[in-house]
C-alpha cells in the first residue's frame, strides 16, 4: 500500500511538474512577443539602410577617396553583409539557437555604428583635407564596418524565423491564420523601415552633418538592442537541429568516399537507405547520378544502427538528403542569372553622385537629399507587387489557367528585361546631364549644380524597383517551389548569396573599367569628375552585359524544362520481397 501510495503521489508530482511546464510554454510567445521582435528588426532596418545611402558622400569628403575607390568599398560592404547571413543561419541552425544569434547580432551591430559615429565625433579619426587616411583611421573606419556586416549576418537570417517560432500549431491551431498575420505585418515593417530610412535619415545626415547623422542610427540600434531584450522572459526558444548545408556536405563526402562502388543497373537491384519512419521506399532519381552512391547501403549489420539509422552520416546518407543536394544543385544555372541584376540593384553610389549635381528642389525652399531618390524604387516595388497581386494576377490566371498568374520564370525573366531598360534609363540621362554640363562650361567643376533637374531619375529608380518586384521576388518563390519544403530557409539563402555575389561583380566590373580606360594618359570613365568622365558609358557597358545575361537566362530555361514537380520512382515494398515500381508525385 505504502508503494502504491508512493507511486500515486510521484504520479501526481510529475502530472504537475508537466502541467507547470505546459502552462509556462502557454505564457510564452504568441503575439504579445511579435512587438518586441519586429521592432528589433525594423529599427536594425532604419539604422544600417540609413547609414548606405550617403555613405559615399562621407567616403569622399571626409576620407578623401576617389570615386571608383569609394564605390568599391561599399560593394564590398554590400557583399559581406550579404554573404554573412548565410553563416549566421548556419550557426544558429547547427549551434547557438536564434535567440542567441539574434542578440549578438545586435550587439555587434551596435558597437560597429558607436565605432562609425566616433569617426565623426574624433577630429583625429579622419584624414586632413587632401590627405591619404592612414592605417590606423583605415582600420577604424572599416571595423565599423564589419561589425556591421557581422550584425547583419545575425539579425537578416534569424528574425522572421523566431518570430515563427512564437507559434505553435500543435498547441493551437489558429496560430496557422495567425502566423500568415505576423508574415504581413513583418515585412510591412521591413517596407516602412527603409522608406524612413532613405528619407529621414539621409535628411538628418543633410541637415545636421555626419555627428547627428550617425548618432541618431547608433541610439536607435541602441532601442532595438535593448527592445529584444526587454521581451526574453517572453520567447519561446527553439532547440537547434542539424543545418541542411551539413547533410549537403555529408552527401558529397559520402559520394565521394564511395565512388568506387558500382551503381545497381536497375532500379530493383540496389539497396538504398531511407528516412528512419519513412512509410515508403523511395529510389534516387537518375540526374546526378554520381551522387546516387552516397545512399546505397553495403553492409546492413556494420552501417545501421539498430532504429536504422546510420552509424555514419559522412559515409552513407538517405536518399532524402541525395535528392535535396540534387533540387539544389538543379537550380544553381538559374540562380547564376540573378548575379547581372543584383548589381542593378546594388547601383547605389553612382546615381547619389549624379544627384548631387543635378537641381533636387521641389520648391524654392526644399529639395529633396540626394540619397533619398532610391526610395521611389522601394515605392515602385511596394506599389507594383500589391497591383499584381491583387488586380493583375485574377486577370492573368483566367488566360493562363495558372492560379499565380505568370510562372516564376516568366516573372523572371520580365525582371531582367526591365533591368535592361533602367540601365538604358541611366545611361541617356547621364549623357543629358554630361552634355549640358559641357554646355555651361561646368567640366572641369564637378560639384556645380548643372541646370537639370534631379527628377529624370526618378526613371531609372522607378524601373529598377519594379524590375526587383519581378526578378527578386520571382527568384524566392521559384527556389521555394522547387526545392524540398525542408529546405525553404535555403530560398532566401540562395537569393542572398546572389547579392553578394552581384556586389562583387559589380566592384570588379569598376575596378577593370577604371584600369583599362585610363590606359595611355586618358581620362578614366569612372573618374572623380563626373563631368569629365563617362558614367554613361559604365552604364551601356551594364546594359549590355544584362543584355547577354537574358540570353543566358533563355537557354538555362531550356535545360531547366517545366517547373513542375519532378516525379521519382516509389517502391511499394521492401527491397527484400521484390520491387515493384510505379512513379507518385512526392511531395517536396
Amino acid at each position: 500500500m505504502e508503494d502504491h501510495s508512493l507511486a500515486e503521489t510521484g504520479t501526481e508530482k510529475m502530472s504537475g511538474t508537466t502541467m507547470n511546464k505546459q502552462e509556462s510554454s502557454r505564457l510564452k510567445g504568441g503575439l504579445i512577443s511579435m512587438p518586441f521582435i519586429i521592432a528589433n528588426e525594423a529599427f536594425e532596418k532604419v539604422a544600417s539602410f540609413g547609414l548606405l545611402n550617403n555613405m559615399i558622400i562621407y567616403l569622399i569628403t571626409g576620407y578623401n577617396m576617389g570615386y571608383a575607390k569609394g564605390a568599391n568599398v561599399l560593394f564590398l560592404w554590400s557583399a559581406v553583409s550579404n554573404f554573412m547571413p548565410i553563416l549566421g543561419a548556419f550557426i544558429s541552425d547547427s549551434y547557438l539557437g536564434r535567440f542567441l544569434v539574434i542578440t549578438l547580432g545586435s550587439v555587434s551591430s551596435l558597437a560597429g555604428m558607436v565605432l562609425l559615429w566616433l569617426t565623426a565625433m574624433l577630429p583625429s579619426a579622419k584624414p586632413n583635407p587632401g590627405e591619404h587616411p592612414s592605417h590606423a583611421q583605415l582600420c577604424l573606419l572599416f571595423g565599423s564596418f564589419v561589425l556591421m556586416s557581422i550584425g547583419a549576418g545575425g539579425i537578416r537570417p534569424c528574425s522572421l524565423a523566431f518570430g515563427a517560432d512564437q507559434f505553435n500549431k500543435e498547441d493551437n491551431p489558429n496560430n496557422t491564420r495567425v502566423l500568415q498575420s505576423f508574415f504581413n505585418w513583418y515585412y510591412a515593417s521591413v517596407g516602412v523601415s527603409i522608406m524612413i530610412a532613405v528619407t529621414l535619415i539621409v535628411y538628418i545626415q543633410d541637415k545636421f552633418g555626419w555627428k547627428v547623422g550617425f548618432g541618431v542610427p547608433a541610439a536607435l540600434m541602441l532601442l532595438s538592442t535593448f527592445t529584444f531584450l526587454l521581451g526574453f522572459p517572453l520567447y519561446v526558444r527553439v532547440m537547434t537541429y542539424q543545418s541542411l548545408l551539413t547533410t549537403c556536405a555529408q552527401v558529397v563526402v559520402a559520394a565521394s568516399k564511395n565512388r568506387g562502388l558500382k551503381l545497381p543497373s536497375k532500379v530493383g537491384e540496389g539497396w538504398f537507405h531511407q528516412d528512419k519512419d519513412s512509410k515508403i521506399i523511395v529510389v534516387p532519381s537518375e540526374k546526378l547520378r554520381f551522387l546516387n552512391k552516397a545512399c546505397i547501403i553495403r553492409n546492413r549489420d556494420k552501417e545501421l544502427d539498430s532504429d536504422g539509422s546510420a552509424l555514419d552520416p559522412w559515409r552513407l546518407c538517405t536518399v532524402t538528403q541525395v535528392e535535396d543536394l540534387k533540387s539544389v544543385i538543379r537550380v544553381l544555372p538559374i540562380w547564376s542569372t540573378g548575379i547581372m541584376i543584383a548589381v542593378t540593384i546594388s547601383q547605389v553610389a553612382f546615381p547619389v553622385l549624379q544627384a548631387k549635381t543635378m537641381n533636387r528642389h521641389l520648391t524654392s525652399k526644399f529639395q529633396i537629399p540626394a540619397g533619398s531618390f532610391s526610395v521611389f524604387g522601394i515605392l515602385t516595388l511596394t506599389i507594383w507587387v500589391a497591383i499584381y497581386d491583387r488586380i493583375l494576377v485574377p486577370i492573368i490566371a483566367k488566360h493562363t489557367g495558372r492560379t499565380r498568374g505568370l510562372t516564376n520564370k516568366q516573372r523572371m525573366g520580365t525582371g531582367l528585361v526591365i533591368s535592361c531598360m533602367a540601365l538604358t534609363a541611366s545611361a541617356l540621362v547621364e549623357n543629358a546631364r554630361r552634355t549640358r554640363a559641357i554646355r555651361e562650361g561646368l567640366i572641369d567643376n564637378p560639384v556645380a549644380v548643372v541646370d537639370m533637374s534631379a527628377m529624370w531619375l526618378i526613371i531609372q529608380h522607378c524601373l529598377t524597383g519594379l524590375a526587383e518586384a519581378f526578378n527578386a521576388i520571382g527568384q524566392i518563390e521559384f527556389y521555394y517551389s522547387q526545392l524540398p519544403k525542408t529546405m525553404g530557409s535555403i530560398a532566401v539563402a540562395l537569393f542572398t548569396l546572389g547579392m553578394a555575389v552581384g556586389n562583387l561583380v559589380g566592384s570588379l566590373i569598376v575596378s577593370v573599367l577604371d584600369e583599362v580606360t585610363k590606359k595611355g594618359g586618358r581620362e578614366s570613365w569612372v573618374t572623380n569628375n563626373l563631368n569629365r568622365g563617362r558614367y554613361d558609358n559604365y552604364y551601356w557597358v551594364l546594359a549590355i552585359l544584362c543584355a547577354l545575361n537574358f540570353v543566358y537566362f533563355l537557354g538555362c530555361c531550356w535545360l531547366y524544362g517545366d517547373e513542375d514537380d519532378e516525379l521519382l520512382p516509389v517502391l511499394t515494398k521492401a527491397p527484400n520481397e521484390g520491387y515493384e515500381v510505379e512513379e507518385k508525385d512526392l511531395e517536396k
